[in-house]
């Protein structure tokens, strides 16, 4: 009991914690959601549906990006409380060191690859002819701040581990902020178009970059040297295998968006919406979901210090307890969304800007079938970073691949062979629905390995 009163995740009530974690957490994901959301706005006020369009087949580009900070970031973190709970400080250090470098040269090799590789990788995404040419000067843009992206993705999985949730929150709002700011600037008084929303989220990655840097010459657990900053072998397999899960996650996330993509332009033009339609739409419901995932990562991303901590100090009633709290929580909050989707759909896609009847009618009907079981959407990411958290990296690889790869993959490319266009939206409420289950059972049985451990 003594060792544990030395850090509140040891003792300190769980609830209070997941608020203290989570809360910042989850403005600080959604600050980066209403950054893109405000893109995406301005975007189609001012371009239109081509400039939704463009923005949604870059879209996987971002993902990719935060696939390889949560790879880095998640597996650094979950590492360094783990140690940092067990006592092993020499450890924690190499972490830390280990994890910073990484997500540096990552990111400079991600912008190189993406500006040698631009049109291919955009033709890939899904890009048609009226859209190639707004994605193209989008990403060439955009694809400057991929390294600050990244890094300041990264980094705040462990300023977030070392205790600092709400440092990296207001990190990332002055970033969007200054997004905001020049967005408007660039976009109606010097009408730069789809160039100066480009612009202005650059400059306001760089001032998040900035800020987040400067967390790490005030480290709480101990002082970050430049002798430390540098790739062990050892520690970086390590850092890979519990950030894995989280990372094949993200990356099923872009293989899916590239899928949802074609399939959508290729059966779209097929159907009375033709080609642009349903991927401008799909853009925007893309946005709006990030507000959901917002939540329901940010609570599971903010339980990991919780699981990670009293995992090494083998409390593990409080790591079940941690999960349960976080479970009901979310499904409060997205039982929430659900409503104001099948509500208000029309007057929620109309904020992303006008269109034909055609265009609301695809938009009505995407948005309450496609999201119609975001209710129970966040158990599956919960899941995820709850078996990464305990250390367990295969449990959570297995579920990082149910619901993206195993279940809706199949579904978007089966489903639209027999019923069109309705497959596709179809598609995503049958896989939240089974990956949901498959995640409770895993979880379940878990727990009774946990109340095992604690027996003995």
């Amino acid at each position: 009991m003594e060792a544990q009163k030395g850090n509140p995740l040891g003792y300190a009530p769980v609830a209070g914690l997941i608020r203290q974690f989570a809360v910042p957490s989850i403005i600080s994901m959604l600050v980066s959601a209403a950054y893109n959301i405000t893109d995406q706005i301005f975007i189609g006020q001012v371009v239109g549906m081509y400039g939704n369009a463009a923005t949604n087949v870059v879209f996987p580009i971002t993902i990719l990006t935060n696939a390889l900070a949560q790879l880095i970031g998640v597996g650094a973190a979950a590492n360094f409380n783990i140690a940092m709970g067990a006592k092993r400080e020499n450890d924690a250090r190499r972490f830390v060191g280990t994890g910073l470098v990484l997500t540096s040269i990552c990111g400079v090799l991600l912008m190189i690859a993406v500006l040698l590789f631009k049109t291919p990788i955009l033709l890939l995404c899904g890009a048609t002819e009226n859209v190639l040419p707004l994605a193209d000067i989008y990403l060439s843009i955009t694809a400057i701040g991929l390294p600050v992206f990244l890094f300041t993705q990264a980094a705040s999985q462990l300023i977030r581990a070392d205790g600092s949730p709400k440092y990296f929150m207001i990190c990332n709002l002055a970033g969007v902020l200054v997004n905001l700011l020049l967005v408007w600037l660039f976009m109606f008084p010097f009408n730069w178009g789809i160039e100066g929303a480009a612009a202005a989220a650059v400059i306001g990655q760089f001032v998040s970059f900035v800020i987040c840097v400067l967390y790490f010459r005030r480290f709480k657990a101990f002082k970050v040297t430049l002798a430390s900053l540098r790739v062990q072998l050892k520690t970086t397999l390590s850092i890979l295998k519990l950030g894995l899960s989280n990372c094949i996650n993200q990356s099923i996330m872009m293989l899916v968006s590239i899928v949802l993509n074609n399939v959508l332009t290729s059966y779209g033009a097929n159907s009375v919406y033709g080609e642009d339609i349903p991927l401008a739409v799909s853009g925007v419901i893309a946005k709006l979901n990030s507000i959901i995932i917002a939540f329901s990562v940010g609570i599971a991303i903010g339980c990991q210090p919780i699981y990670g901590f009293n995992m090494g100090a083998k409390n593990y009633a409080r790591v079940k307890e941690t999960y349960k709290k976080a479970l009901g929580a979310i499904i409060a909050i997205s039982v929430v969304f659900f409503l104001a989707f099948q509500i208000f759909p029309r007057q929620i896609v109309s904020i992303f800007g006008g269109g034909s009847d055609i265009y609301f009618e695809f938009a009505e009907r995407y948005l309450r079938i496609f999201l119609m079981m975001v209710c129970i959407y966040g158990v599956q990411p919960l899941s995820v970073n709850y078996f990464s958290g305990i250390g367990e990296a295969r449990q959570g690889i297995l579920l990082s691949l149910s619901r993206q790869g195993f279940i809706l993959l199949p579904l978007l490319i089966v489903l639209p062979i027999f019923f069109g266009i309705d497959g596709v939206l179809w598609s995503a409420p049958i896989a939240d629905s089974l990956a949901s289950v498959l995640s409770l059972f895993l979880v379940s049985r878990n727990f009774k390995k946990l109340s095992a451990l604690a027996a003995a």
